[in-house]
């Protein structure tokens, strides 16, 4: 192993603190260690962001078991990992986990099957004989609940996207004439200009009946005056996600029709009812079921075609689930977003997404900007 600095929990105290979780929870499942492969999780708890890694956790709990904890990663990467993970030991190899198990003496060491593939197993497999066990989620369970550094994060991203479209807003990119490919190209361009590394995700910009499909991709279709603006969108902050969806309507007010208005206000509403569901000791199956109530009521449930939302961190969908079929239960300090939409196949579709924290007594929203219905143009 590459010598390094001397045993400096300071130097990340967040990723000390969630390999101690990660140690208890792995004496829960009767582990001696995990093998952490997959990237994402690596980053939470050790902060490396190089794209070779791998790390391996002892569950002890003893003064020294901090300092039996492996990064390992290529020889590319050995002056950004000594910059990012200072306090960790590093095994410099190629083959990050087969490399990290063929050293260590550890008996039961728990992998993540839901990331490793066959072929990865067999490798594994041959470089130890330590007892490799299943040990899917243990880290993405942790991930769930956010401390505070996390928050801080996400809010930041939040508000490189509001304003994002407040200046989109302002400076009449919503208009006539502007194509959804332009309008996404704006919102991206104006989150990094806020402070945002890129998008969270591929921006989504759908007018008129595109707006009717959940997940369109922007094209070359010009708005036009009447139509509904579906835009889904956040921005990457310090590796964290933010979501947002606002619908808004192209004027002038006369070209609005009825049918539009009530569909949103409805949709409103379905998310109102959803964020004031959220708090801790809620089944996220009953979030879901809080805003899908108020649409099937007024007869459009066939027309919401997806769950109510989804956690989000370091990953844009992560844990908890959210929809009507999930098993999980809030807790302060979960991230979601609420989404509740309607889709009218031909005609158009409304969202209205924020994300939330769970708090101890309900829900703050980190999305600021206004659910009011704009018509603009």
């Amino acid at each position: 192993m590459t010598p390094r600095t001397t045993l400096t929990p300071s130097a990340h105290p967040a990723g000390a603190r969630r390999r101690e979780a990660l140690r208890a929870a792995l004496r829960g499942a009767d582990l001696d260690a995990l093998l952490v492969t997959d990237l994402v999780n690596v980053r939470y708890l050790a902060g490396f962001t190089g794209s070779n890694a791998a790390l391996l956790v002892h569950a002890a709990d003893g003064p020294g078991d901090e300092a039996r904890t492996v990064l390992a990663t290529d020889g590319r990467y050995t002056t950004q990992a000594v910059a990012e993970t200072p306090e960790l030991p590093l095994l410099v190899e190629r083959g990050c986990g087969p490399a990290l198990l063929h050293a260590t003496t550890a008996g039961a060491v728990g992998f993540d099957s839901a990331q490793v593939t066959v072929d990865a197993l067999d490798m594994l497999t041959a470089a130890t004989e330590a007892d490799l066990r299943r040990a899917p989620g243990l880290v993405e369970r942790l991930r769930a609940v956010k401390d505070d550094d996390e928050v801080d994060a996400l809010r930041l991203a939040c508000a490189a996207a509001d304003a994002a479209l407040a200046g989109a807003v302002a400076d009449g990119v919503l208009a006539p004439g502007h194509t959804e490919r332009e309008v996404a190209r704006e919102l991206e361009e104006r989150m990094v200009a806020h402070g945002a590394s890129g998008p969270s995700f591929e921006t989504i910009v759908a007018a008129g009946g595109n707006s009717a499909i959940p997940h369109h991709r922007p094209s070359d279709a010009p708005l036009a005056a009447g139509d509904l603006v579906t835009m889904d969108f956040g921005a990457l902050v310090d590796g964290y996600h933010s979501d947002m969806t606002r619908t808004v309507l192209v004027g002038p007010e006369d070209a609005v029709a009825d049918w539009q208005r009530e569909v949103y206000a409805l949709v409103d509403a379905a998310a109102a009812a959803g964020r004031a569901a959220l708090r801790p000791g809620v089944a996220t199956s009953d979030v879901d079921g809080a805003a899908r109530e108020v649409i099937t009521a007024a007869g459009y449930g066939e027309h919401f075609v997806h769950p109510v939302g989804h956690g989000v961190g370091l990953v844009i969908h992560e844990a908890p689930a959210m929809g009507a079929t999930a098993t999980a239960t809030l807790e302060a300090g979960m991230t979601v977003t609420v989404e509740p939409g309607v889709y009218l196949p031909g005609r158009g579709g409304v969202r209205i997404e924020d994300t939330l924290v769970v708090t101890a007594s309900g829900a703050e929203p980190l999305t600021a900007s206004t659910r009011d219905l704009l018509v603009l143009g």
